[in-house]
């Protein structure tokens, strides 16, 4: 039968639709909307806004497992329609800020949080993946750079960033077998940098200097301020102070998880100079 991936015009979720049709299984791809969707030949293309819930029973028809992305509008009807239709399993893109100490508010976690309380009773299997820092991230510097240093508030703050194909490699694991069903997981890279370090590796890749410069919290919060919500900015400067100076807890990977090497951030540096190269 059929799996279900929402969402699907993300990165993640692009990459596992790719791997389960190169694999063979029948897969669907939903979205709010479908006609900006770049899918392979042969996969079905379904209508699908998580918080207009009148295409939830054309997109779960014949569906077994779902791939589902965190948006909380919708979520309950989306969990009895798909008790209704027989669905047998969730796989949740979630996020490990939902740890935090105030997930509740944390407008960063929130989200993710009610998505699974409100999977927690579901008739549905569930399996929690929780990734920490994405590589991916990193992609924010790419502007600013060689427009003069790289300006932070906490630039010895570590985190374990994640390339994100091996997150798209455990949700084809929790989708296609079975030890990871109804797990909570956490996930991480193999490795705990700082901002500084990740910027040196970068920087070695690019075969450029990337200087650094450490600036008040005040000032990133202006500067961050004029591209996202305070509230988030908030939570980030909080999350990341928290972080200074403090290794970070690596997590699963794809190395516990799977049995192979897990990805490091130079290698995502690497995939991604281009990105960089273009500033």
């Amino acid at each position: 039968m059929t799996t279900l991936i929402t969402g699907a015009r993300g990165q993640i979720a692009r990459s596992v639709l790719a791997r389960l049709h190169s694999a063979g299984l029948p897969v669907r791809a939903a979205s709010a909307r479908p006609a900006e969707l770049t899918v392979p030949a042969g996969v079905e293309v379904t209508e699908l806004a998580l918080d207009r819930p009148e295409g939830l029973e054309a997109a779960l028809r014949g569906v077994r497992q779902v791939l589902l992305y965190p948006e909380p509008a919708g979520v309950h009807d989306l969990v009895k329609a798909a008790e209704a239709m027989g669905v047998e399993h969730i796989v949740l893109l979630s996020s490990a800020s939902v740890l935090g100490p105030d997930a509740e508010h944390d407008p960063l976690a929130r989200h993710s949080l009610l998505v699974e309380r409100a999977l927690a009773d579901a008739a549905p299997t569930c399996t929690l993946l929780r990734p920490d820092a994405f590589a991916s991230n990193a992609l924010s510097w790419a502007y600013t750079l060689g427009r003069g240093p790289i300006q932070l508030a906490y630039p010895d703050a570590q985190l374990a960033p994640i390339h994100p194909e091996d997150i798209a490699d455990i949700a084809v694991e929790a989708l296609t077998g079975t030890s990871l069903t109804g797990r909570a997981l956490t996930l991480t890279g193999p490795e705990s940098l700082t901002f500084r370090a990740q910027l040196a590796v970068l920087a070695d890749v690019l075969g450029r200097e990337i200087p650094v410069e450490r600036i008040s919290r005040a000032e990133a919060e202006r500067q961050m301020g004029a591209h996202m919500p305070a509230p988030m900015v908030t939570s980030l400067l909080n999350f990341w102070a928290a972080a200074d100076g403090t290794p970070a807890v690596v997590h699963d990977t794809t190395d516990s998880l799977l049995g192979r090497p897990a990805r490091t951030f130079r290698q995502w540096a690497v995939e991604n100079a281009a990105a960089f190269t273009r500033s």
